[in-house]
């Protein structure tokens, strides 16, 4: 028997060797599509490389990320930063000059402002002791009220079991009471205890400094090399160019947005706790700024320390309201009418999926994926929208 399939363009080099067959069985047993003869080849699903592939990537950003944060930071520093760089090198200045100078200025002005509210911080960190020691003494009188109400309750429930047993009284046994005394706090100890991770933290920042500043010297030769390498044709070339666009435009519409309302967020509850009474007003205001960029728990943060130390300071529960009151309407002002206006303008982003990236970002690297949750989401988007393939995700993300 001729075990051999005709293909379909015909002739003799349109024969396919088919597998060798019982001798009752026929060609016609075969599965078939489209003509007679043509053996069918069941399309592989890739779904499974693609969760592998995303899985292996996830892994690969909680596992790496004392390499991808600094990085990431360096590269949100270079967008922000960029257009005082050129600003500079329309002015004649050498850009890696203008890089070194700009860099400066900021650190300058980052160390003046901390010497000049050192004052004011420093009490607000020897006030500490005295406020915990007060929050304990709150704590330890409301536990032994309740402690007290326990314990008569349990005298009286005692005497009724006695009034109406049948058998003799028990001799009542002696209780040595113990009182545990907690440790005081040593600040010696606990810098010594959290070296490491503030080693840590002083090497990521400046590994955060370095990538910044090549970044800013390098000008456009990263941007050249990009477009150069997404391909020969200059459709490609151009699609890269868009994209790379997009992606700073975006960026810098975010950081001045964020900018913006930081600074009016900080000067607001500055003035309100200072309008209250609460003391080191300023340095609250600059914790305001900062908190304000770390989305939903920087607030949360802000309002529970100003309650506490209003608490603290005061010694009345009304006036701990009035500070988490002040708070929690700067917040709901700036969260509810002036970002969601502000951040329209800037980003095309749906707020679902913000929040879900963000909370992500947040499980895979701390604070530091909270703070850049956003402008990895917008950088996500712009490329989603220029490539085919991405565009449903550019959907999901979309408005």
């Amino acid at each position: 028997m001729n075990n051999t399939l005709p293909n379909q363009g015909g002739g003799s080099a349109g024969v396919i060797e088919a597998p060798n067959l019982p001798s009752n069985t026929t060609p016609a047993s075969v599965p078939v599509a489209g003509s007679p003869g043509q053996l069918v080849v069941a399309p592989s699903s890739n779904l499974g490389l693609t969760l592998l592939a995303v899985f292996g990537g996830v892994l690969m950003l909680h596992w790496a990320s004392a390499v991808f944060i600094p990085l990431m930071l360096g590269l949100i520093f270079s967008y922000a930063l960029a257009p005082a760089v050129a600003q500079l090198q329309r002015l004649r200045v050498p850009r890696t000059a203008a890089a070194a100078l700009l860099l400066s200025l900021l650190l300058g002005g980052a160390g003046w402002l901390a010497f000049s509210l050192s004052g004011e911080a420093t009490r607000f960190v020897e006030s500490l002791p005295e406020a915990a020691q007060k929050i304990r003494q709150a704590a330890s009188v409301q536990r032994n009220g309740a402690m007290e109400k326990v314990q008569q309750a349990a005298t009286r429930i005692e005497q009724a079991a006695k009034e109406g047993g049948s058998g003799p009284p028990t001799a009542e046994r002696g209780v040595t009471r113990v009182q545990i005394e907690r440790s005081r706090f040593n600040l010696k100890d606990y810098v010594w205890s959290s070296m490491p991770a503030m080693t840590a933290a002083v090497g990521q920042a400046t590994a955060v400094l370095f990538i910044t500043f090549f970044l800013l010297a390098s000008g456009d030769s990263f941007r050249r090399k990009i477009v150069h390498l997404a391909g020969p044709t200059l459709a490609r070339r151009k699609l890269t160019i868009k994209t790379l666009d997009e992606i700073t435009l975006q960026i810098q519409r975010y950081l001045v947005v964020q900018v913006l309302i930081s600074v009016l967020v900080g000067l607001a509850t500055g003035l309100a706790f200072l309008a209250i009474g609460l003391e080191n007003a300023a340095v609250w205001g600059v914790l305001a700024f900062g908190l304000n960029f770390v989305p939903y728990l920087g607030s949360i943060a802000l309002t529970a320390g100003g309650a506490l130390v209003g608490f603290v300071q005061f010694g009345s529960i009304d006036m701990a309201a009035l500070v988490v009151g002040a708070s929690l309407t700067v917040h709901v002002i700036s969260g509810n009418l002036l970002t969601p206006w502000l951040t329209s303008r800037a980003s095309r982003l749906n707020p679902i999926a913000v929040f879900v990236g963000v909370l992500a970002f947040g499980w895979l690297w701390g604070l530091a994926g909270l703070i850049l949750g956003m402008p990895i989401l917008l950088m996500v988007k712009a490329v989603c929208d220029r490539v085919d393939d991405l565009h449903p995700v550019g959907e999901l993300l979309g408005r």
